[in-house]
């Protein structure tokens, strides 16, 4: 599909590849295309480290085994520096993280219009224009947020862990605001827990947020380069408009992964601190 194949022009064009692939399941919704990319990359990232992981050896590692080396341990360093606690499952889980989100991210180096060409040759241009697949995970907030929810529900568990239970009900009504008097401590309750629930509360959805307005802003820019530069008069336009707005895009896809996994060990950091 095209925007001079198509009624709306750029506008129908940019809707078309915004729009989900929606699976109906027991009346609720939810995007097919996006659960399979971001289970068929999760799956292939495990694949590369475990084949890389097996070749393993004391001698002079092969180029592959040499960068997946340096991701752990700029991993594992970046959670040494940050968390103080047993790392035996915080470095893991940031290292999930990192290689995740960057190869979510970077299914939005791939030709935007990939899809529907592979549609257009086997099934017709009709049936292309009646299909929708988005390609890039992390630019729908479902998974953003249900990422960051994931990452919520450990802040809770290690504040427990670290806490307890009573504690962490504690310092909900008695930080930051701290009082000495019972009535002075009643008075505070109120706003300390108000605060302190904000305060949990705004940090999955900054993490949500973040990630899936980089990723979807970036999306849409590969978009509207599609949808201006897809005359045969403009082609070559287009492709060097691709090209550099690909380069720079590249450290975008690098520096959201990278901060997702930072602000998640930073977060559990802090829920396993002691106030």
């Amino acid at each position: 599909m095209t925007p001079e194949k198509s009624s709306g022009g750029l506008t129908e064009y940019i809707v078309h590849h915004l729009t989900h692939n929606v699976v109906q399941v027991n009346g609720d919704g939810f995007h097919f295309d996006s659960w399979v990319i971001a289970l068929a990359v999760g799956l292939l990232g495990c694949f590369l480290l475990w084949t890389q992981a097996r070749k393993a050896t004391a001698g002079v590692p092969s180029k592959p085994q040499a960068l997946v080396e340096m991701v752990v341990e700029f991993v594992d360093s970046q959670v040494k520096d940050t968390f103080h606690g047993d790392r035996r499952f915080i470095a893991p889980l940031a290292l999930t993280i990192f290689v995740w989100v960057f190869f979510m991210n970077a299914m939005d180096l791939l030709p935007l219009d990939m899809v529907s060409s592979a549609i257009t040759a086997t099934a017709g241009p009709e049936a292309a224009h009646h299909t929708y697949f988005r390609m890039v995970p992390t630019a729908d907030i479902n998974t953003t947020f249900a990422m960051s929810i994931s990452v919520f529900l450990l802040i809770i568990f290690y504040s427990i862990k670290a806490k307890g239970g009573w504690g962490l009900t504690k310092e909900l009504f008695t930080a930051p605001f701290h009082a000495h008097g019972t009535f002075a401590k009643i008075i505070l309750a109120i706003p300390n827990l108000f605060l302190n629930l904000v305060e949990y509360l705004s940090k999955p959805v900054s993490l949500g947020m973040r990630l899936f307005g980089n990723m979807y802003a970036g999306e849409l820019v590969f978009m509207l380069i599609s949808g201006l530069f897809l005359s045969k008069w403009t082609f070559a336009f287009g492709v060097a408009f691709h090209s550099m707005w690909a380069i720079f895009h590249i450290l975008i896809i690098l520096l959201q992964a990278f901060i997702f996994m930072v602000l998640t060990v930073v977060y559990l950091a802090m829920a396993h601190e002691h106030h």
